[in-house]
């Protein structure tokens, strides 16, 4: 297959070494196979981590830091000294590079989030490759991605990019953990990200340099396909790791995309949220949401959990707790849970108006 447009994500463990200090050689290998792309018309976007890694190198830390404040400051030293790096590698290629960084609530407001993608966009019509971060200087627990991961896979999915390679220090997804089990055997192709996956995935470990393990690569993979991407989890530190997943080659674990790809405006409910509370409905309302493609009606509502406003994103729950859907709702919780289980005639009587007849619409909602 050939793909055009390409997200590469580098982690931590991929171009530092054990005390963080910048693996120049390993990420000048990187740089390299990335122009190559470029110079054959791809349309290439890193999102890297290392600047805390790199920011330990720099200040002579022993160890990690562990508070906010402490990585924050860590961070701020790192990620001039990663970009710098970056730019002078580039450079060396004949190409120019962009700095942008991003915290959870560039996500959750629909404006910035596109804002950022036109940015991103804009940058790619110059022929400038753009390298991400997270903000980590700014981010709080509160609205931080988590990790590099998950970042990754939501720039692959708003900028609508043919393919996803996160690069780690494993080969990519093994039966069972390759660090602790001799006999883990490398699994070539996921079709589907199901039960069985993830807990594959929660078996094995992340490095002591990085923040997320495989686990978070998967729920990564699982935001990027179900958005059509295709991802595919490599080994970052194999010299062609690049050229050889561009030439076909059986390397790493590849995650096929779904065929159902969903808008992009419901991309953003699904994936650039974070739940502000849930709704649990009855067995109907499932029904009418999963197999009929309806909205969620007042009538179909058994309970509400959270305080959270109209146009707020929440998680739709059935009876046993499990996840339906994901929705921006067309009422707060105090008046949701006045017009549960009631019919649409009777919203106006009970709250005195009755500007919508669905507490979630089907055009706000997205089937998980």
């Amino acid at each position: 297959m050939h793909y055009k447009r390409i997200v590469i994500k580098i982690g931590t463990s991929t171009i530092t070494d054990e005390k963080g200090n910048l693996n120049l050689r390993q990420m000048r290998i990187l740089v390299e196979q990335v122009t190559q792309m470029s110079n054959q018309g791809r349309e290439v976007i890193l999102v890297t981590s290392g600047a805390i890694g790199a920011g330990v190198g720099r200040l002579d830390l022993h160890t990690r830091p562990q508070t906010i404040r402490e990585k924050q400051a860590v961070a701020a030293v790192g990620q001039t000294h990663l970009m710098r790096h970056y730019e002078e590698l580039f450079n060396e290629f004949g190409f120019k590079v962009a700095q942008i960084l991003l915290t959870q609530e560039d996500m959750r407001a629909r404006d910035r989030y596109l804002n950022a993608r036109n940015t991103i966009m804009t940058l790619l019509e110059y022929k400038v490759v753009p390298i991400i971060n997270e903000n980590d200087t700014v981010a709080i627990e509160e609205i931080r991605f988590g990790d590099n991961d998950t970042l990754s896979a939501l720039v692959a999915s708003k900028i609508e990019a043919d393919l996803l390679v996160i690069l780690s220090d494993v080969a990519g997804l093994y039966t069972s953990d390759p660090h602790k089990d001799k006999d883990a055997e490398l699994i070539n192709v996921v079709d589907e990200i199901n039960d069985e996956v993830e807990t594959i995935a929660l078996k094995s470990t992340g490095s002591s340099r990085g923040v997320g393990g495989m686990y978070t690569k998967i729920q990564a993979a699982k935001i990027a396909t179900a958005s059509g991407v295709m991802v595919v989890i490599a080994d970052g530190m194999k010299a062609s790791v690049l050229s050889d997943i561009f030439k076909g080659d059986d390397i790493g674990t590849k995650f096929l995309p779904s065929q159902a790809k969903i808008s992009g405006r419901k991309k953003w409910i699904a994936f650039a949220n974070r739940s502000s509370g849930k709704i649990m409905i009855d067995d109907g309302a499932v029904k009418a949401l999963t197999k009929m493609g309806k909205s969620l009606l007042p009538s179909g509502v058994v309970s509400v959990e959270g305080d959270f406003r109209l146009g707020d994103m929440v998680t739709v729950v059935d009876g046993d707790g499990d996840e339906v859907a994901r929705g921006l709702v067309s009422f707060s919780s105090d008046e949701i849970e006045k017009i549960k289980g009631k019919k649409t005639s009777e919203i106006g009587k009970i709250l005195g108006h009755n500007d919508y007849d669905e507490v979630i619409h089907r055009d706000n909602l997205v089937i998980v």
